[in-house]
């Protein structure tokens, strides 16, 4: 990273570097995304104890293809999207497409992003994406072998091979010279607060460009997980000395904000204006407003399919419009029909606050824009 020329943010909405789509948004115009997070497959080859894809179990009759995918990479560089994260209800890297999706979505000008528990990530298939990627995120919510396995439901074994293929990326990001950010992230659950030191002095050893501890989120009735947010406060001592083992080329980044947050006690708004800015698919090819309404329980707000139906022609809908429309009406409240602390929740924050006249909404200035800004 240069750090001279921008800084990460990860904890914050990136919503005021893009309001020439604000703007059209706030006119009533159909607005393409500017950020999409998807998945490549539902299937995956870990059993994270944390992991929310139970609850997003959706028909799985469909297969994201090679032509799937470049019919909507093609949609999404033609309809305005700016940037698409592999980052979703799968493990996206051992699907068939991974590599060539990353590539064919750079050349068409799109930025590519993706988030993995770096199993499959070995040199060869490194060399391979992280010329065209602006970030890629190693989940490892463990800092000890053996406490990593139980957490992330894999072989100890395990651990020691993504410590090998994260030290083989950042030599290659190196020697390639290439400006992609590579870092490590831990999604605590309270309980596994034993592993949050051990997790900041790993990424001390093997060097990605940062390490970032984040929440746990769980369903809006809070009994999926049974994630208690008030026992994060119990572990900000950790945290805090977690952060210490920051140096010039390597941060520890706590979201501060969002572990403070508490769930849905902190949460502001009622409407939901996100979602057209910053929309999210399955490893099932289904688009629903987010993770959380992938479940078929949720069917009333699903949107289409891109493996029935091409992308551009679903974002162009009357169904799409509806459900974006339903999500930011009286009909809708966020503080109880959502679970806590969502991909938008950030955004949501700056869009209720600007409509409300509490902000006015301007590009900051004088300042360079913060690294993936085209990743809300």
């Amino acid at each position: 990273m240069d750090k001279s020329k921008s800084e990460l943010m990860l904890d914050a909405s990136k919503i005021s570097w893009h309001l020439e789509r604000v703007e059209a948004w706030k006119r009533g115009e159909r607005i393409a995304p500017i950020t999409i997070d998807m998945a490549l497959t539902r299937s995956c080859n870990y059993s994270c104890h944390f992991c929310y894809a139970m609850m997003q179990e959706n028909e799985r009759e469909d297969v994201i293809t090679k032509e799937v995918m470049d019919n909507f990479l093609k949609d999404c560089a033609d309809t305005g999207v700016k940037s698409i994260s592999f980052i979703s209800d799968g493990e996206s890297t051992i699907s068939p497409v991974f590599a060539d999706a990353i590539k064919t979505g750079y050349e068409l000008g799109l930025s590519m992003a993706a988030a993995s528990n770096g199993f499959v990530l070995t040199k060869n298939q490194a060399e391979k994406i992280l010329p065209y990627m602006e970030y890629l995120r190693i989940n490892f919510s463990g800092g000890e072998r053996k406490r990593y396995a139980e957490i992330m439901g894999c072989k100890e074994s395990y651990f020691d091979r993504v410590c090998k293929n994260i030290s083989d990326m950042m030599e290659i990001k190196r020697r390639l010279k290439l400006p992609v950010t590579i870092g490590m992230q831990m999604v605590l659950m309270p309980k596994d607060a034993d592993q949050i030191v051990p997790f900041a002095k790993l990424g001390a050893e093997l060097k990605p460009d940062y390490a970032v501890i984040k929440h746990c989120s769980d369903n809006e009735d809070g009994d999926f997980l049974g994630i208690d947010y008030n026992d994060y406060d119990n572990v900000h001592p950790l945290l805090e000395e977690a952060e210490k083992y920051s140096t010039d080329d390597y941060k520890v980044i706590i979201k501060w904000s969002k572990i403070k947050d508490k769930g849905n006690e902190g949460r502001s708004y009622q409407r939901c204006y996100g979602v057209p800015f910053h929309l999210q698919l399955s490893g099932s090819g289904l688009i629903a407003p987010c993770g959380p309404l992938f479940n078929e329980k949720y069917k009333k707000v699903h949107i289409g399919n891109i493996c029935k139906d091409r992308f551009k022609d679903i974002i162009a809908s009357d169904r799409y419009w509806e459900v974006v429309n339903y999500l930011s009406s009286s009909k809708f409240n966020a503080q109880t029909m959502c679970s806590p602390l969502c991909m938008q929740h950030k955004t949501n924050e700056v869009l209720d606050s600007y409509l409300k006249g509490d902000i006015d909404l301007k590009k900051p200035e004088n300042t360079e824009p913060p690294l993936h800004k085209n990743f809300i």
